[in-house]
């Protein structure tokens, strides 16, 4: 399998990280889940039916790592974490409900 090398130019383009920050399988819907308040993975789970486990907790992750969530884990048994959106992750979503304006567009 070939992988394109990036350009320096698409590498530093803001709309290409925006692009890549949200792109994943799961990503928006996380996004429109946890903008209703904090959540823990088995939430994300149940309301994303056919969300993978691994491949939500790798989204997740990757999500915590570009800034659009902030995980917290807290020290008892069971071990319990919660995601909460960071002011990125709010001005994300901020920008999907212009999206989805835009999006019934299509329809017309």
């Amino acid at each position: 399998m070939e992988t394109k090398e990036l350009t320096t130019e698409e590498k530093n383009c803001p709309l290409e990280k925006a692009v890549r920050a949200i792109s994943g399988k799961w990503k928006i819907a996380i996004i429109w889940q946890i903008g209703k308040g904090e959540k823990r993975p088995s939430e994300f789970l149940r309301s994303i039916g056919k969300a993978d486990r691994r491949v939500l907790s790798q989204q997740l992750s990757e999500m915590v790592t570009d800034g659009l969530l902030i995980k917290t884990a807290y020290n008892e048994l069971p071990p319990r974490v919660e995601y909460t959106l960071t002011p990125k992750g709010e001005d994300l979503v901020k920008i999907l409900w212009e999206l989805n304006e835009w999006g019934k567009q299509l329809h017309d």
